[in-house]
């Protein structure tokens, strides 16, 4: 009785240490993305000081200085969410594990008492001599045998549970080590978070300070918006022409209507287009480091809501002297100068386009073939205020893309 009491507790402990021990795993495994997201935002940090604060000697335009501490603002205030969620799952788990440990002691303790007391009885019949006249005694041969197995089922039992007990004994000295290390992580967590916290209250104060001169003159950089969304409007006027353009000529060359919507692909082609499109979410960097300052579609304004800003792509601050590379294998479709601007590159993938603006210099020339991570020239840098911007978009036919789709972890 006592040894199937035994089986059946040890079954019912085993079931929920089981339950327990799949709960940590699933807490570990979104402890581990939570880090490896603080790792992540912390390194984004480092970049934006290095890309975008490390010039101060540059005069950069009011627009530009708002713009870069509401994105750093917004990169803090991600750390600081991300962070905080850390420190309360760590406390979730903190907790857990000292429920378990109070469970192991009392176990511990339960296992312990009844171990003193079959060690007192065993030493009570320890002779050879009683165990013999124990089995001697038996009226038949089949009650000797059941005897037999009683002693030795209760020889085993012994054993596990001195077992057991070695087992508990060192599961607590486990927990209790991981415990330690939880209080210890949440605790660097919580002192980190404070430093951030007083970090993004200067930015913050900062943020206010700049969006105040820029109230008194609202009207100034109104227009100054306004002018720069007609200056973008027209790029991509002409962006759409090239790729018009290249689509007519494709159907007329294929004998098709030069009025197609899309492509006449080749077999080739259609094979380039199918490989594009399987990398989607994987394609390299248009830059080696690099952070988007303005992201894809349609937003309002920092500063005045009744302007929206229309992004037919992403606007990524780089390094000075900054190589632009290829995100895809494909062929050079156009190298443009953009009409008091800068110059432009298309590059053609099947039916999708990649396109690289603000360039200083460019290495290639119209129909030369490139490959994936290829350097096709070099971004502009402003003298006066020491950005260094790439315009970069993704179209399929002449539709835009959002280019945080197609770029790993944009």
């Amino acid at each position: 009785m006592k040894c199937n009491a035994f089986i059946s507790k040890t079954v019912l402990i085993a079931l929920v240490l089981l339950l327990n021990s799949t709960c940590v795993l699933a807490q570990s495994k979104k402890q581990q993305a939570l880090e490896e997201r603080r790792v992540e935002l912390r390194r984004e940090i480092k970049k934006i000081n290095e890309l975008l604060f490390k010039n101060k000697s540059k005069v950069k335009s009011q627009i530009s200085v708002i713009e870069d501490v509401n994105y750093k603002i917004g990169v803090r205030k991600n750390l600081i969410k991300v962070t905080n969620q850390q420190a309360n799952l760590l406390t979730r788990e903190i907790n857990t594990n000292q429920k378990n440990i109070s469970k192991l002691r009392e176990d511990l303790s339960s296992l312990k008492s009844n171990y003193a007391k079959l060690l007192e009885k065993a030493y009570k019949n320890k002779s050879k001599q009683s165990r013999i006249m124990f089995l001697l005694s038996s009226e038949n041969f089949k009650q000797a045998y059941k005897r037999l197995q009683y002693i030795n089922q209760y020889a085993d039992y012994q054993k596990e549970q001195g077992e057991s007990i070695k087992t508990k004994t060192e599961e607590l000295k486990a927990i209790n080590a991981t415990l330690l290390k939880q209080k210890e992580d949440k605790n660097k967590l919580v002192v980190e978070n404070r430093g951030v916290q007083r970090e993004l209250e200067s930015e913050l104060g900062q943020h206010k300070d700049l969006m105040k001169s820029i109230k008194k003159d609202l009207g100034k950089f109104s227009n100054q918006i306004r002018q720069k969304q007609k200056e973008a409007q027209k790029i991509d006027k002409q962006i759409d022409k090239i790729i018009r353009d290249a689509i007519a000529k494709s159907n007329k060359k294929a004998g098709k209507s030069s009025k197609a919507s899309g492509f006449a692909l080749t077999a080739e082609a259609k094979a380039l287009a199918n490989s594009f499109f399987a990398s989607k979410g994987k394609l390299p960097w248009p830059v080696e480091k690099g952070i988007v300052k303005l992201r894809y579609g349609k937003q309002r304004s920092l500063f005045d809501p009744t302007i929206t800003i229309n992004s037919n792509g992403v606007r990524i601050a780089t390094e000075k002297g900054a190589q632009v590379r290829a995100v895809f294998n494909g062929k050079v479709l156009a190298v443009q100068q953009i009409k008091r601007g800068n110059l432009m590159v298309l590059i053609q993938h099947g039916n999708y386009i990649t396109t690289y603006k603000n360039l200083s210099k460019v290495i290639v020339k119209k129909d030369d073939n490139v490959t994936t991570k290829q350097v096709i020239g070099e971004v502009f840098t402003n003298r006066s205020t020491g950005q260094t911007l790439l315009s970069f978009s993704v179209f399929k036919e002449n539709k835009t893309q959002n280019p945080s789709s197609w770029i790993y972890k944009m």
